[in-house]
């Protein structure tokens, strides 16, 4: 990654004491506070296009139409992916945060095959659901040392325009939502777990230059990622197939 896309580090600002009138970012946590307590998922009703718990996301799954989304590069600048105008075939990874152990490893392992799926001339995005600034920064010091110097892009997705047009954004239960709040050095500020009690599956979509899904993986189990032989070989079918 050239050193003009990685952010600075901004500091981290705590919610400020809730005061009369509350001003709107205290308003929307209030409320998002006030429809976990009718019940579970009552959230996700809010925003009907963030599943109400994992075990209700629906991906996206091949020969399915790609979505357009909006994201943030860590410059804070806008990126807009277009599915069927594109040159180059995309591969789609999300991810939690930096602030997750299992996402740290994943990318690390990625790492191994990246200049492999780029020499496929495939493009490699990265969205999760940090906020811009600390899409490098927050990342794992073995994990920025296993990626430099890579051809990819890291995306903020903390408004989940992308992982809900995938399909992949689900509302975190109360007790893993309190967990993951009580960690303190975690920086989840204006993260979508801050905005919406929310993230995205880890998941894998493979998106071809005709704008359909080629190929998807997930699994239910947030710990379990694919393992990157098998991701390098879905990308070489894919290319395979093209030809």
């Amino acid at each position: 990654m050239l050193d003009a896309e990685r952010p600075h580090l901004a500091p981290c600002v705590a919610p400020g004491a809730i005061v009369t009138p509350m001003n709107a970012r205290h308003l929307f946590r209030a409320t998002v506070f006030a429809l976990l307590l009718v019940g579970p998922g009552a959230a996700s009703r809010a925003d009907p296009s963030i599943a109400a718990t994992l075990d209700d996301i629906a991906p996206l799954t091949p020969g399915d139409r790609a979505p357009a989304f909006t994201a943030l590069k860590s410059d804070g600048s806008t990126y807009e992916f277009r599915p069927g105008e594109r040159e180059r075939p995309a591969l789609i990874i999300f991810y939690r945060g930096g602030w997750c152990g299992a996402c740290n490893q994943q990318l690390r392992d990625v790492a191994k095959v990246i200049e492999d799926i780029r020499s496929l001339d495939v493009d490699v995005i990265f969205p999760n659901g940090d906020r811009p600034e600390i899409l490098y920064s927050s990342l794992a010091p073995e994990t920025q040392l296993a990626i430099d110097g890579l051809d990819f892009l890291l995306l903020s997705d903390s408004g989940l325009d992308a992982a809900t047009a995938f399909g992949v954004a689900y509302v975190l239960d109360d007790e893993t939502l309190a967990r993951y709040r009580g960690r303190d050095h975690w920086d989840l500020d204006a993260s979508s777990i801050d905005r919406f009690d929310a993230l995205p599956l880890p998941s894998i979509f493979l998106v071809n230059t005709d704008g359909r899904i080629a190929f998807e993986y997930h699994h239910p189990d947030t710990r379990v990622r694919l393992p990157a032989e098998k991701l390098l070989k879905a990308v070489e079918d894919m290319v395979a197939n093209r030809q």
